[in-house]
């Protein structure tokens, strides 16, 4: 099974960022991680996306996950 695309859009500073994205190393799920505290383009990519500021914001190949909400993670990837 192909794994999913998974772009995390986060800020060095926010635990919830950082929460999401050990759990997904500690599953060996690999992901892109954009800093959007100082990557202008990516910040407004997520704003369009979410239609909100607040981090992080998981994007798992189309499907929008405000937060660290490991649940809806799991389901849609399948864990």
């Amino acid at each position: 099974m192909a794994q999913k695309k998974i772009k995390i859009y986060s800020t060095p500073t926010c635990p919830f960022c950082h929460q999401v994205k050990d759990y997904l190393k500690d599953k060996k799920i690999e992901f892109t991680d954009y800093d959007v505290s100082f990557d202008n383009d990516r910040a407004q990519e997520m704003i369009d996306k979410s239609g909100q500021m607040g981090v992080p914001v998981v994007d798992i190949e189309g499907e929008v996950i405000i937060g660290f909400d490991k649940e809806k993670i799991d389901k849609i990837l399948g864990l």
